[in-house]
């Protein structure tokens, strides 16, 4: 895993010219945090089970100074500026959903770890657009977290526990119940399994895997749907397991036999209904998909591991039940982009709904030699700019040096 991230001229330039126009001066040093790619795993991480994720070349960087204050500045290109105050590091319920509770979230957990956090102005550009599927929220938080281990922490937070850190941001203070994977995968970098038996340390296994070798490009379609108030739709399903796991005294799915499961699958449509009971369908068969698609990378058969692909993207749209939102009829935007994929393959390759889903991204293994037809028919029926092709990036969370 990969600690230093090289910063080149242009980029050094770019970052300088946009903090010296947010806050008058020069930037000291420079951090970049990755976006994240779900390999496999889809929605089971939040059930302690286990994902293949990869960070991907698309990346959130900051140009960032101390300011010897109590506040913390961030101006991210395009936005508002984003001011909080140290003074106050608890939940204010109206900053939910927004920039501000996940940098006040991620200094307030630093804090309670004993770090004495201190004001910094920052200069924030971002490729991981936001709604992409690819975790911009993740990559944000991992960045802010990066960012103050290293200026007032003397980097004493590990990656993984970076990841947690943004977690607890996302959850106590966002307001968004989400997983582990996306915090992880960005933190972490590279191609990983994870396995969440262990909430506060997580098994962590890197994968050299490198899907250009394969013939294959990774390439991520958006839909055109973002997730705006969308939170209930992802709250749901952990709150549906939760339902499921009380019926056992269990506190994740992780945790409940799958044989006894079955056996009580008539008063559990009962007490939780079927979609609670289908969606743990799922969440016990993608555990052990996950497994035998690590094996397949392991092995080279890439051939499984696509009809792995297929079958989880299936799993997804008729147990896990995220590809539509609840009653939707005029917009499926997700379901259209399916469909095309399903089209413009021909048969080859796979795809799935990538991520959270409900709106976002696809995601689809496309041979190489149908990438540009692929591509090219994918944005005109979606637009310009929707058909994303990418590479896995080795570094996670990371300080970027100049002419390392």
């Amino acid at each position: 895993m990969k600690t230093i991230l090289p910063l080149s001229l242009a980029e050094k330039a770019e970052l300088d010219k946009g903090f010296l126009e947010a806050f008058g001066s020069t930037p000291v040093r420079y951090f970049s945090a990755p976006g994240r790619t779900e390999i496999s795993g889809n929605h089971t991480d939040h059930q302690r089970g286990c994902v293949l994720a990869a960070a991907v070349d698309l990346h959130t960087r900051a140009a960032v100074k101390p300011n010897g204050s109590d506040r913390i500045r961030i101006q991210s290109k395009g936005y508002p500026l984003v001011e909080i105050m140290l003074t106050d590091l608890t939940p204010m319920e109206a900053e939910k959903n927004t920039t501000a509770a996940l940098i006040r979230g991620v200094a307030a957990r630093f804090s309670q770890l004993g770090c004495k956090v201190g004001g910094f102005d920052a200069y924030v550009e971002s490729s991981v657009l936001p709604g992409s599927g690819l975790s911009s929220s993740a990559a944000f938080e991992v960045l802010v977290g990066t960012v103050i281990n290293h200026l007032f922490f003397d980097g004493k937070a590990t990656q993984p526990e970076v990841a947690q850190i943004g977690q607890y941001a996302e959850n106590v203070f966002f307001g968004k119940p989400s997983g582990l994977m996306d915090q992880m995968a960005s933190a972490v970098g590279g191609m990983v399994h994870i396995d969440f038996k262990d909430k506060e340390d997580p098994v962590i296994t890197p994968l050299d895997f490198d899907f250009a070798e394969t013939g294959y490009a990774l390439c991520i379609i958006d839909s055109g749907a973002d997730h705006a108030d969308l939170t209930d739709e992802y709250a749901a399903i952990p709150r549906e397991m939760q339902a499921v796991c009380r019926y056992f005294g269990k506190e994740v799915l992780r945790e409940v036999s799958e044989e006894e499961f079955y056996v009580n699958l008539p008063a559990l449509r009962e007490t939780c209904g079927d979609r609670a009971v289908l969606r743990c369908v799922h969440i016990f068969a993608e555990n052990r998909r996950v497994a035998k698609q690590k094996a397949a990378l392991q092995n080279g058969d890439f051939e499984a591991f696509l009809q792995l692909v297929k079958e989880s993207g299936r799993s997804s749209w008729v147990y896990l039940q995220n590809v539509l939102t609840t009653g939707a009829t005029a917009n499926q935007a997700v379901a259209v982009a399916l469909a095309l994929c399903e089209k413009y393959l021909q048969g080859r390759g796979a795809y799935r709904v990538h991520g959270g889903g409900f709106a976002g991204t696809v995601q689809a293994f496309v041979p190489v030699d149908m990438v540009e037809g692929f591509r090219e028919n994918v944005e005109k029926a979606l637009g310009k700019g929707a058909c994303h092709i990418l590479s896995v990036r080795p570094q996670g969370g990371v300080e970027m040096l100049e002419n390392c």
